[in-house]
């Protein structure tokens, strides 16, 4: 299970082969996986698959904090899902992209989650970009929210690797993406939030952004 030495190349069917980056890495985590507690692995299993609904929370907490407050922290915590799908899009066309095939796929190694199809591409992790998105969009309406959701994050794309879904590049990529793209977008929210509170004051959401 250790000798993955090749260089990442592109393969004959056109899509990216990445066990060459840290194929060898992951494959030590799929073992440890491997040798865990099945009750251990259940919950990694389940916060892998169901977790990012925990950042959904968050994000209905954050407007609930700030609907009360300035209408331009309302409306920005109106735009941390939007700033999230965005993060989202960027992340897919990257797959497209790249075409990065999963690890379980090219490594021929049994995972605790079931090895996608052909064509659902590794790089990078769309969980660890929209777990790291929001965090960052929440950052901007709360401190204390953005630091439960960056260690969310972090825990989320640990579990991504662990259950055998994506290299550890491929989680690193995506805690990047998501971060850049949401730090971008959350500051551009803030320059026009002015604006945005205004809109937002004349149509049907303005008893929620009322100060």
């Amino acid at each position: 299970m250790h000798g993955v030495t090749a260089e990442p190349a592109a393969q004959a069917n056109g899509t990216f082969d990445g066990a060459g980056i840290d194929g060898p890495t992951y494959l030590d985590v799929v073992h440890s996986a491997q040798q865990t507690p099945a009750w251990i692995n259940h919950l990694i299993n389940d916060y892998s698959a169901y977790g990012l609904a925990l950042f959904a929370v968050l994000m209905l907490l954050g407007w609930w904090q700030a609907r009360n407050r300035h209408p331009e922290q309302a409306a920005q915590a109106l735009a941390v899902p939007v700033i999230t799908v965005g993060a989202f899009t960027i992340s897919s066309l990257l797959k497209l992209l790249v075409r990065e095939a999963r690890p379980c796929q090219s490594l021929h190694v049994v995972t605790l989650e079931a090895c996608p199809a052909p064509g659902d591409w590794s790089f990078p992790s769309n969980h660890a970009t929209l777990a790291a998105a929001a965090a960052v969009a929440l950052w901007f309406v709360s401190t204390r929210l953005g630091a439960i959701a960056a260690a969310f994050a972090l825990a989320m794309a640990a579990s991504r690797v662990w259950v055998g879904a994506h290299y550890p590049h491929d989680i690193a990529a995506g805690l990047a993406v998501g971060a850049l793209v949401a730090a971008v977008l959350s500051v551009l929210v803030r320059s026009y939030a002015p604006v945005l509170s205004r809109i937002l004051g004349r149509g049907p959401l303005r008893p929620l952004i009322a100060s």
